[in-house]
């Protein structure tokens, strides 16, 4: 085992390494937890794309392999109606791509899940109860958070500024998520809309950890040992790792995000709204490149994804991604195709070996 200096979290989620297993809807299930808390990490799953039925039961598969915490992911956003002008703008922003596949536009079906945390989920929380439970986009109004933190789950959530930081621990959270600009999937930015002054992981950690009491989880752009350690060179006590398993054995990502993934680089993505509604990071293709990457007319979080799908399935049959979400980070280009327990192995004993531990 590795003498890690700081301890913070280590002791607060009772994990052995200092890492954790960023939730990725549509791409980690329980497998790929099991062999990061197997590794002496956190695993995590993300619920909120899942029926509380199947988040039941990935816990349950969890609980049966292994010994070990478990976190679960949910989205906090507030849902908003669109009007008839915005309904009717994106639809004509989609009417060419519907007339070159041959496809009816004149009834755009509506989005499905990215549900945002409510009863129902609170009431799976505490029937499983979860010894950790994380947040995107901010946090769950206050009496569901009282009812999550009565359960004893450590709470976390992410911040993208030094201001969310506070807000989330002013509000009762546990540790906070530094999310750099560099990480990949939904921003989690609950204070601020604008992308253009959001900071990266290597400016924002180390901020952070002077504002805030509480600990601070490092992510965004750690794809590697020297990642994690630089991570926790400044400051942080542990990090969180998404892109690097994208492409391992346990990855449920569907094969055109895996072909797309095989061509990641540094260079080749960014952040959109066109694909959900709301900004997030992913590998560009079609629709980000001819929409976006940001547009005015998208529609709100997550209504925009709705009428993408049937475009989504037309292309995905052709083997190609182009109106789909390929979300990935910048660091996308160091995943491998082995199992996510050799990758968190091989970032923990790579930190450890350049922090000399």
């Amino acid at each position: 085992m590795h003498a890690w200096t700081d301890r913070r979290l280590l002791d607060l989620l009772a994990i052995e390494q200092p890492l954790l297993l960023a939730p990725m809807a549509g791409s980690a299930l329980s497998a790929m937890a099991i062999a990061v808390a197997r590794a002496g990490g956190l695993g995590s799953i993300a619920c909120s794309s899942i029926s509380v039925d199947k988040a039941t039961e990935e816990v349950a598969t969890f609980r049966a392999a292994v010994t070990a915490r478990i976190n679960l992911n949910f989205f906090a956003h507030r849902p908003r109606t669109p009007d008839a002008v915005e309904m009717a703008r994106w639809q004509a922003r989609l009417a060419p791509y519907y007339a070159e596949f041959g496809l009816d536009g004149d009834d755009l079906p509506p989005a499905g899940g990215r549900a945002p945390f409510d009863e129902t989920m609170c009431a799976m929380v505490e029937a499983v109860r979860p010894e950790v439970v994380s947040f995107h986009f901010g946090l769950p109004p206050e009496p569901l958070l009282a009812r999550v933190k009565a359960t004893g789950a450590v709470v976390l959530s992410t911040a993208t500024t030094v201001a969310e930081g506070r807000w989330l621990e002013e509000r009762g959270c546990d540790a906070v998520i530094a999310q750099g600009y560099e990480a990949g999937g939904h921003r989690g930015n609950f204070l601020t809309d604008e992308m253009s002054e959001q900071p990266g992981t290597i400016a924002l950690v180390p901020q952070l950890v002077d504002a805030l009491h509480v600990p601070v989880i490092a992510a965004g752009g750690i794809g590697d040992g020297r990642g994690m350690a630089a991570a926790l060179c400044l400051g942080a006590s542990a990090v969180q790792v998404g892109s690097a398993f994208l492409l391992s054995t346990e990855s449920t990502s569907v094969d055109v995000h895996r072909q797309a993934l095989r061509t990641a680089r540094d260079d080749n993505t960014a952040i959109t709204n066109v694909l959900t509604g709301r900004p997030a990071r992913g590998i560009v293709n079609r629709v980000m490149r001819e929409l976006g990457p940001m547009s005015p007319d998208a529609l709100p979080f997550p209504l925009a994804g709705g009428p993408l799908a049937p475009l989504r399935k037309v292309t995905e049959a052709q083997g190609r991604g182009d109106f789909q979400p390929l979300w990935a980070g910048q660091s996308a280009s160091m995943a491998r195709e082995v199992s996510a327990f050799d990758i968190a192995r091989d970032i923990v004993d790579g930190a450890a070996r350049v922090l000399r531990l």
